[in-house]
């Protein structure tokens, strides 16, 4: 063979390699399937408003959902239908995540407006973060679930260390590496920003922009909001929800984006993941593979498109 020849079989046999090696590396796919193909669970809701006459005749906005051993825990906002009404906190626990059971001394907690609740548990303590009346965010801790205290509003700040703007700062969210505690919050729907802490007092925005913008597609032209952060194949995923009509009246549809570290996020191309009006998105781990669940208007569960549902 002559050197001519040899060069060119070398050639192809680079290019080809160059070709296959890429669909091979299905680990560094950033966006896996199981994460954004899924299909709900045929069937009634897991768990609405009552539709009766009582402090939780209907259920809305995010209800939290953590799965600790064997137990399920559901912490959701009731209130009796009217939007002006106090929102209260109620609770639910579940052996499977699919069967809901409330807690008697239901509402757990009402001396302040609580809704849109975000809960993470770091040793001895339950974590609430949750909008306060005028979607001012404030902060609960409680030892076993049910039984809450009010820290307060929580103090985010920009970057500079001055007080935010005055207005609400609400949806939020919390994620927890090491020592360092991270705050995701939107305004207004307008974006979505993120605040860090070592002490829980006081939040000093990374940015002065957000971390997550409205756009440039349609689907979410004209509001974002954060619903939850996980750690995936060594990578952060959010699930977010979105609206693509300058009035809000369109479906409020669950999408997904991804981040090395939390601050620079990529929106999936195929967003939105679910595109019915079924919002306030999270994934919960069953002890097999993740199921995402939607909380507002009421729960819903969906799961990976290959997967088998166990029920």
């Amino acid at each position: 063979m002559n050197c001519r020849s040899m060069f060119t079989e070398a050639l192809i046999l680079a290019t080809v390699f160059w070709v296959i090696a890429p669909a091979t590396g299905n680990a560094e796919e950033p966006f896996p399937q199981e994460l954004v193909d899924v299909v709900p669970m045929q069937g009634d809701a897991l768990f609405a408003g009552t539709g009766e006459g009582t402090w939780d005749h209907k259920i809305r906005e995010r209800g939290y959902i953590l799965r600790d051993g064997d137990k399920w825990h559901l912490w959701y906002t009731g209130y009796d239908g009217e939007r002006t009404a106090i929102k209260k906190l109620g609770y639910a626990t579940s052996s499977d995540g699919f069967t809901w059971k409330r807690h008697p001394n239901n509402p757990v907690f009402d001396k302040s407006w609580t809704e849109d609740v975000h809960v993470v548990r770091q040793g001895d303590l339950f974590y609430m973060v949750a909008e306060g009346d005028g979607d001012i965010p404030h902060m609960l801790t409680s030892p076993d679930g049910v039984n809450w205290t009010d820290l307060g509003r929580i103090d985010v700040r920009d970057r500079d260390g001055s007080p935010l703007s005055p207005g609400p700062y609400g949806t939020p969210t919390l994620w927890v590496e090491k020592d360092t505690w991270y705050l995701f919050y939107e305004r207004g729907d307008r974006g979505v920003w993120l605040a860090k802490s070592t002490d829980r007092k006081t939040w000093r925005n990374v940015q002065d922009e957000p971390v997550i913008a409205r756009g440039p597609d349609e689907y979410d032209r004209y509001a974002v909001a954060l619903n939850q952060v996980i750690r995936y194949r060594d990578r952060y995923y959010a699930v977010y929800h979105a609206n693509g009509d300058p009035k809000w009246k369109g479906p409020w549809t669950t999408c997904l984006a991804v981040s090395d570290d939390l601050i620079h996020w990529k929106k999936y191309p195929g967003n939105p993941i679910v595109r019915t009006n079924d919002s306030s998105g999270q994934f919960v781990h069953d002890g097999k593979q993740y199921r995402l669940y939607t909380t507002h208007p009421d729960v819903r569960v969906y799961f990976p498109r290959d997967a088998e549902s166990e029920k």
